[in-house]
């Protein structure tokens, strides 16, 4: 697997976005999606990489956005259907660990959903550290939420 920045608007890149946005929109109300789309992506603030196996197969993405100097949040992190339990996530998840501790931050962070749905995005964060935490940066108590910190 090869992890690289790259560009959210790449033709396979937005149609994982874009499944990523419609299943965020099926398992929550809109007020309570946080999924970002490609423009939201291509921000200053958000670095944004793919995963990518040996003949270049997009098997997944993640983002990392700085919230201030000393605090991240985990941003995008999408697996497609068919690529699923290849470790991409996991790959994926370590290397925004690693780049927010490269960067100084503290603390990381997440937001994601308390639906059975997202049980496996769940324990992928909790085995890599994570734990529950009160709304941080712009986010409010919602029942469609699950907030997440680890401490760098």
């Amino acid at each position: 697997m090869r992890i690289d920045i790259d560009d959210p608007a790449a033709p396979d890149v937005s149609a994982l976005l874009e499944e990523h946005l419609r299943d965020m929109h099926a398992q929550s109300p809109r007020e309570s999606v946080h999924a970002l789309d490609v423009s939201g992506l291509k921000v200053p603030s958000i670095t944004f990489w793919t995963v990518r196996d040996a003949d270049g197969l997009l098997l997944g993405c993640g983002a990392l956005k700085q919230l201030d100097a000393t605090h991240g949040e985990v941003k995008s992190m999408r697996t497609p259907t068919a690529q699923r339990r290849r470790g991409a996530g996991r790959a994926m998840l370590a290397h925004i660990v690693d780049e927010a501790r490269r960067r100084g931050y503290g603390r990381l962070s997440l937001e994601t959903g308390p639906q059975p749905a997202f049980a496996p995005a769940r324990r992928l964060y909790e085995r890599a550290g994570f734990v529950r935490c009160a709304p941080f940066g712009d986010y409010r108590e919602d029942p469609y939420s699950v907030f997440m910190t680890l401490a760098l």
